[in-house]
This record gives structure tokens, sequence and C-alpha cells, in this order.
């Protein structure tokens, strides 16, 4: 892996404003008051990853609008490289609203129609130096839709001929696809341009999604469905589409890393109590990546990202509230380490 470059990492896709319920607890339809964060995927994973020392740049997009500033505000305070990120005009930055009701029900609506970052177009993927990057991470949402989905497969052209290494986090969210059963059908044709995919079974098993009766919907949250089928039958088949590595993100009991021809290596979690479940996964790439960077193996990149989606379920949100990297070796120290 090239080391010599400018930028460790380049995050692309959704980013948004998160109005957080400030009444934990509380049923969504008796929510008081919020809280204003920002969020998205790919915003989630460089603020998770600038903390912990990386140098991170994020491509997404945002409207000429007061949210767009919040979010640009926030990411510069952080020092995540925001030059790549367009203010496209006539599009709206996104939104999020989130109920928190502990241990198990996250309610959440999106605001996504119009929105800045499924704007994205070729102009916008010419613009960044993908030589200047060691790696660049992509989600799912981001091919949900024209202009983003064809500026992600450009990405991955480009990231291609910069022998830039390509890491996929699936980020399913059922009601950004016309219909759930498109999301597998587009990322099955992209998934062998990946070396690292990574997801929850739920998110591996919508990769083959091919019947609507194979998706129960839990605490009416369309965007985390329940999704049915043999889960080992679709780990094989995201290996057999020819991806280097496959890391199966459990919960509390950890995650999984597969390579072929190899036998599947379980990575212990940090139990922890629950506060938010959201953001979880997002923490958990970033802290992945930072070890990766670093030389790590990956029994050791995935045990730090574990740490950091421990850390970030007993907090209220997501970027604001990613570790630094001295809260994550405190963490970890305290549990026996890495």
């Amino acid at each position: 892996m090239n080391t010599n470059r400018k930028y460790d990492l380049l995050t692309l896709g959704r980013s948004s404003i998160d109005l957080y319920s400030a009444n934990v607890g509380s049923p969504f339809v008796d929510i008081q008051a919020f809280n204003a964060f920002v969020g998205g995927c790919p915003l989630n994973i460089s603020v998770g990853a600038t903390r912990l020392g990386l140098k991170v740049a994020l491509l997404t997009g945002v409207g000429n609008d007061q949210v767009g500033a919040f979010i640009s505000n926030f990411l510069q305070k952080e020092k995540v490289e925001t030059a790549f990120i367009p203010t496209i005009p006539g599009s709206r930055s996104s939104a999020v609203i989130l109920g928190i009701e502990p241990p198990d029900r996250f309610p959440l609506v999106y605001y996504r129609d119009n929105c800045a970052d499924i704007e994205l177009n070729l102009d916008h993927i010419r613009a960044v130096p993908f030589g200047d990057f060691r790696a660049a991470v992509f989600s799912g949402t981001a091919f949900s839709k024209d202009p983003s989905r064809t500026s992600m497969l450009y990405a991955l052209e480009m990231a291609k001929k910069h022998d830039t290494l390509k890491l996929l986090d699936l980020d399913f969210r059922a009601d950004q696809w016309n219909d759930p059963r498109s999301f597998g059908v587009v990322i099955r044709s992209v998934l062998p341009s990946f070396n690292i995919v990574t997801g929850t079974e739920e998110e591996i098993l919508a990769t083959f999604l091919t019947d609507h009766s194979q998706v129960s919907i839990k605490h009416q949250q369309i965007s985390a469905p329940e999704i049915k089928g043999n889960i080992n039958n679709a780990i094989q088949s995201i290996m057999d589409a020819g991806v280097e590595t496959l890391v199966v993100k459990r919960g509390k009991d950890g995650a999984s890393v597969f390579q072929k021809g190899k036998p599947e290596t379980k990575v212990p979690g940090f139990p922890v109590e629950v506060l938010n479940v959201l953001g979880a996964g997002d923490a958990f790439f970033g802290g992945f990546c930072y070890g990766y960077l670093k030389g790590w193996d990956l029994y050791k990149s995935v045990r730090m990202g574990n740490a950091c989606g421990a850390i970030i379920v007993t907090r209220e949100g997501c970027a604001n509230f990613m570790p630094t990297l001295e809260e994550v070796n405190a963490f970890v120290e305290e549990r026996g380490g890495l």
C-alpha cells in the first residue's frame, strides 16, 4: 500500500444535519426538543478517522443553504478536508430526525428529496486528485440514484487507475431505493471492484435480496429492516465475487473477517450499555481504517473498530461524539487491550 501520499483517506457520499431527540426514552410522538448534530455514513467515518489521527477528506454535496453551512463549519472545525465538497445550486442539504428509545428502538425519518449529495456529478469526481489518497471509502447509498450512481462508478475507475485502496460500507437504507431489491442488483455489479467490504448481516443479506417477502420492518423503521435469508451463502457469494476481505459487523458480538481460502476469524467486541446504536458501524469503520492504514493486521484493525463502535453506542449522536485516539486507548486498556 502506497504510504507516500498527501492524504490517508477519502470518504464519498451522503451528509446531513441530524436532529436527535433530546428526550431520551420518549416515544417519537412525545418528543419535545431536538439536538442538532451532523451525520451521514461517509461524514461520520471521515470525522472518526480524523479524530484518531488520519488525514482525511470528504467528498459530498451540500446545498446553498444554512444547513450546508452548518455541515461545512463542523467539518472545518474537525479538520476534515472540505476542498472537494461542492455547493450544488438548486439542491438542498439533507436532514435526518431520530428518536432515541434504548436499547432497541431508534425510529428515524430521512429528508432527502432533492438532496445535494445525490447530485454529485462527473465533474465533481474529476476535481478529486485520487492519486493523493491511499484509500477511498464508498457507501452503498451513493449508488442509489443518478447522477451520484454514475459518479461513484467513475470514482471507482479513478481509484483503480491511481492504485488507491477501495473500501465499501454497504450502508443499506431501504427507503433510499425505488425498490429495496435494487440495492442488491447495483451492489452486486460493483463488488468485484472493491478490496475490502464491510456490512451488518442484514446488509449482506440485502445484497442478495430478490423477494419482498424476505423483508420485515421492525418498529416502523424502514431504513433498518430485518432481512431473511442464509447468511453463510450470502457471505460466500460476496467472496466469490472477488472481494479480498469481507468484514461482517455483528454488534455486541464483535465482528468476523472472511478472506478467500482462509477460515473465518472472529474478533470479539467490547460489552457496553447501549444508549444509541446509530453511528456504531461508522465509528467501527473509522477505527478499522485507522488501524489498517497504520499497517496493523486485520485482527487488530477490526478490534480497533470494535472499540470505536462500542464507545459510540454509549453516546448520544454520531460524528459529534466520535472518540479521540486517547479515549480509545484508555477504553481498551481498561479492558485488557486490543
